[in-house]
């Protein structure tokens, strides 16, 4: 496996899978990982819908589909679902997920580093966006705070370092590893249960001597 540069540029999508759980981010973007589950099925069935790139009119606003964007400052790079242009100026990137309509900052903190890819790609604020939740079909609008921005820089560090350094992140075997895909590849328990182990001998061995 080649390993990975500082120089490289993060996908905006590590950003999202490092928030939810960093070991999941290892295992897609250093061990190249995935598998299947209703929760990604439904995931790509949502973002069919906005895959193709192009573009089209509505009241005055162009809509543009998978739009390419980048970083050269934070060093970035991903894709925006969508992105509409108003006349007035404003921009305004949206985020398709799949589910109802509720806050996570997984989801946050990818449309966040749209819109600072944006706004260096167009020289614009993009001081908004919105998640929109497909089962609900509903737009929930996220304001792109300083917080989130340093949220963004923060983690795209973390990442960054995890993919120089080859070293997986330990597993949070919690709620979470649940409804991941990637649990069987993960082994949480198993992974939990030998720390455990682990941790047992070193104490037995201080307390013998």
């Amino acid at each position: 496996m080649t390993k990975n540069s500082a120089d490289d540029p993060v996908a905006l999508s590590a950003l999202q899978h490092w928030i939810y759980c960093p070991r999941q981010c290892g295992l897609i973007h250093l061990e190249q990982a995935f598998a299947e589950n209703i929760h990604t099925a439904r995931g790509q069935a949502v973002h069919h819908l906005v895959d193709t790139p192009g573009y089209e009119m509505k009241a005055g606003v162009r809509v543009e589909r998978a739009l390419p964007v980048w970083s050269d400052k934070h060093n970035l790079i991903g894709k925006a679902d969508l992105v509409e242009f108003h006349p007035d100026g404003k921009v305004y990137p949206v985020e398709f997920k799949h589910g109802a309509k509720r806050q996570k900052l997984h989801d946050d903190i990818q449309l966040a580093a749209q819109a600072m890819c944006l706004e260096e790609m167009l020289a614009r604020p993009v001081s908004s966006g919105a998640i929109f939740h497909a089962t609900s079909h509903r737009r929930r609008e996220v304001l792109i705070t300083p917080e989130l921005r340093q949220l963004v820089i923060a983690t795209a560090d973390a990442i960054r370092t995890m993919l120089a350094s080859g070293q997986l992140p330990p597993p949070v075997n919690d709620a979470r590893c649940k409804e991941c895909s990637l649990k069987e590849i993960c082994q949480p328990e198993a992974v939990a249960q030998r720390d455990r182990q682990h941790q047992q001998r070193l104490r037995l061995f201080i307390t013998e001597n």
